[in-house]
C-alpha cells in the first residue's frame, strides 16, 4: 500500500481539483412550447421531438 511521504500543500491540492468544478446544464427552448429544455431530448411538456410528436403527455 502506498504511503504519503509529504504532505500535500494547500496549493497542489487545489490546482489538482481545479478540473472537478460542476458545470450548469445545456438548455434550449422547445420550438412547439418554449420551454426550456435539453438539447437532442424529447421535450417532457409537449412530447415533441423535430417537429414530431414521439410521445403523448397527460
Amino acid at each position: 500500500m502506498a504511503v504519503q511521504q509529504r504532505r500535500v500543500s494547500k496549493s497542489r491540492k487545489g490546482m489538482r481539483r481545479s478540473h472537478h468544478a460542476l458545470t450548469k446544464t445545456t438548455t434550449t427552448l422547445c420550438k412547439k412550447c418554449g420551454k426550456q429544455v435539453q438539447p437532442h431530448k424529447v421535450c417532457p411538456y409537449c412530447g415533441y421531438y423535430k417537429g414530431r410528436k414521439v410521445i403523448t403527455v397527460k
